[in-house]
């Protein structure tokens, strides 16, 4: 069983019974068959079956030799929308299974982006085909979340929203520039960190650290493409899972500039989601590589 699930709208399946016969519908009337050659003997396969607009179930398994399919897990796949980020990706297999993890390091953020790829079969063809093809392609990142509340924005002035985005600007160019080996930038970044905390350790004790604090993307708990994230809401749509009838929110959020779609339960969200205001909540991470055909 899959603890996500109920992100796509599934919270009435608790037992792995429960999940059978929507495998089996899945099996039988997929949206979107993959395959692909497996290490040049078995023959992988995903099928994916959508249940709401943009999310659905995605089975992975090999044809055995009656060329019949065999499952050998499945996962709920939330599909993104625009362009999250345009640099370099690192792809490395899980140890367990046939299931890879993307690696990103997108300076927005100041830490590597872990997340579970989507579209293995199509990112095993594009290496067997073209075997650097994985640099200079950009990536569609989403979110499944289990918990999350809204938050109302941080009042701003159009001056302080401005100087806001220029720092951010300069602090990437800084990093940038630190990722290269620049001591200056090195030394920059380290007296900024050193005054940020200075500030918030003054202002802590008058203020409430939601109101210091815009937007944060750091790793949460053991696992490496879990997040926890707070972000402002750029766009909201309620979406009704055609199975079991719960509703599900897409979130369009923006954290750090990185701005990604964020599935949860309606239940599970505490607060009315609105254009402007925030999301906090942890997430697992998922992305696809846009490949140009």
């Amino acid at each position: 069983m899959h603890k996500y699930l109920r992100a796509i709208g599934f919270s009435n399946v608790k037992l792995k019974k429960e999940l059978k016969p929507y495998i089996k519908e899945t099996v039988m009337s997929p949206d979107k068959t993959e395959i692909t050659e497996n290490d040049g003997e078995d023959i992988l396969v995903q099928i994916y079956k959508e249940y709401a607009d943009g999310m659905g179930l995605m089975l992975c398994g090999l044809v055995n030799d009656e060329d019949e399919f065999e499952l050998e897990y499945c996962y709920p796949q939330f599909n993104g929308t625009g362009v999250t980020s345009k640099e370099d990706i690192i792809v490395e297999q899980h140890a367990d299974k046939e299931s890879y993890a993307g690696v990103c390091e997108d300076v927005k953020v100041g830490v590597s982006l872990i997340f579970y790829l989507q579209n293995v079969c199509e990112y095993k063809n594009e290496k067997r085909l073209h075997p650097i093809k994985s640099v200079g392609v950009d990536t569609t990142l989403s979110a499944l979340s289990l918990s999350g509340k809204i938050l109302f924005p941080i009042d701003k002035t159009e001056n302080q929203i401005k100087v806001t985005k220029e720092a951010s600007k300069n602090r990437n160019h800084l990093i940038e520039a630190a990722r290269k080996g620049d001591e200056d930038a090195i030394e920059s970044l380290t007296l900024e960190d050193m005054d940020t905390y200075s500030m918030i350790s003054r202002r802590i004790l008058k203020e409430d650290i939601l109101s210091l604090v815009d937007n944060y993307f750091m790793p949460y708990g053991v696992e490496c493409d879990k997040y926890s994230i707070m972000g402002e809401i750029e766009d909201v749509s309620l979406v009704k899972n055609k199975s079991t009838q719960e509703e599900v929110y897409k979130l369009t959020v923006n954290t750090n500039e990185l701005v990604f779609d964020v599935c949860i339960n309606k239940i599970d969200l505490l607060g009315e989601p609105k254009a402007g205001r925030r999301f906090k909540g942890t997430i697992w991470l998922q992305g696809k590589i846009n490949y140009k055909q």
